[in-house]
Formats: C-alpha cells, structure tokens, sequence
C-alpha cells in the first residue's frame, strides 16, 4: 500500500481556518477505505515510516491513527500494529461529499472565492424560510487538484452574518459547531451543464464548457431545508460516487 500526502501544509489547530493536519490525515483515511483502496484487515505501515511518507510528524499521525480508532475504523495491537476495520457506514467530516479522484478516494480541501448576503434569485428552487441568502462560491481540490466549483446557498435564517474567515474546511462542520445546527440528510441530482463565467483560472475546463453539474437540497435535524447547492465537476478529474452496502 503507497500512501502520498495531500499537501496539507502548515494547518492552524483552530477549526476557523484549514483543517489541523491530524483530521485531513484521518479524513484522507476515511476515503481511502471507503473507496476500497485500504482493505478490511489492511495493516498500515510501520508509523514512523507512514509518517514520513505523508510529511508529518510522528505525533501527528498519532493524533489521526486515534481519531480513526476512535471512529471504529482501525484496531491499534500493541507490538503487532495498525489494522483497518472497514465498517459499513463510514462516519466523516466530507460524509456528504460525493466527489472522489477518477481512482478513488483523494483528500478534498476547499479555497473560498467570494462570501456574500442576496436576495435568492429566482432560478433557485424553494427552500428555506428567508428572502435573501449567503452565497459562496468555492474551488474544491482533491490531493490538491482542481477537481469542481461549487456555489452553495445557505438560507438567511440561520445566521444574520457569514464570514469568509470563519468558514472552516468543511461547511457541515462550520454549521455544526459555529451556528448551531446539523446537516441530517441531503439530496443530489446528477446532470451535466456549461461551466459559469466566474469559474476561477485555476478551474481547468473553461467556461460554456459542458461538465458533470450536481443540485443538492440539504435538511437541517429539525427537519427545514436550510441549504442549497450546485456543483460543476471536471469528469477528467473526479466522479461522483454513492456506496451502498
């Protein structure tokens, strides 16, 4: 088993920024089983070897290796090793996330392009109790690759103010700890479309180009749809992957 660092670089442990390395480690994990390439009863690699093969520190990896056994995901035998336990619900930051690299798995981080407070326009569908919503436009990477553009509308109600830095990696999680509420169920629609103009340079297929487009609607645990999304995917780059078991 060949495991390569996503490039998560210099992370600030506080959720407000990037994700602290040990999560994008054990989130990198997470793919990598659910996609199939780490087998039940894998055994990992010696750590200081797995470390120093995704550019970490020891205790870095530590963290994460604990994060995944904390989650049910790895069997940790003293003077024996680390040893995958697959599970049919894989529980994770990105467990909303469909978008995988075209061999599976791939470590998603997200840049943030603009952040900004309108009035809905009319082509989106219902949802949501307020006139106006926070829009944000980002640029997904997996490994570090620029694999979709996303422009997500979280309705008014739920926050008078969105931030751009207080976004964390992982907006399901922002919403969790920040603003009070979690993301219980979602529901995709898988299509193709012309890539928007203001797809940024770094995006590879360029505008009017037809691509793989996903439209979510997601629920909040109190049952209100709280959020609307829509997604162009290079298809050079990623699939959109469901598992079911």
């Amino acid at each position: 088993m060949q495991l390569t660092r996503a490039d998560p670089g210099h992370r600030s442990s506080q959720m407000r920024g990037p994700l602290p390395v040990h999560l994008q480690i054990s989130e990198m994990l997470i793919r990598e089983i659910a996609a199939g390439r780490l087998a039940d009863g894998a055994r990992l690699p010696p750590e200081r070897e797995m470390a120093a093969s995704l550019g970490i520190a020891v205790g870095t990896l530590r963290r994460a290796l604990a994060d995944l056994t904390g989650k049910g995901l790895l069997d940790r035998i003293q003077g024996s090793g680390n040893y995958v336990r697959a599970r049919a619900e894989l529980i994770g930051i990105y467990a909303f996330f469909r978008l995988e690299r075209i061999g599976g798995g791939g470590l998603p981080t997200a840049e943030i392009l603009s952040v900004e407070r309108l009035r809905k326009p009319s082509d989106l569908p219902e949802f949501g109790s307020a006139r106006e919503g926070h829009r944000i436009r980002r640029l997904r990477r997996l490994d570090g690759q620029p694999a979709a553009i996303e422009e997500i509308w979280l309705d008014a109600s739920r926050t008078e103010r969105l931030e751009r830095d207080d976004l964390s990696e992982s907006l399901y999680l922002h919403y969790r700890l920040a603003l009070g509420f979690s993301i219980a169920r979602a529901e995709d629609h898988i299509a193709v479309a012309p890539v928007p103009d203001w797809a940024p340079a770094d995006f590879k297929p360029q505008p009017q180009t037809v691509v793989g487009f996903i439209e979510r609607i997601a629920w909040a645990g109190d049952g209100a749809s709280v959020e609307y999304s829509r997604s162009w995917f290079d298809p050079g780059v990623a699939r959109y992957v469901t598992r079911f078991k």
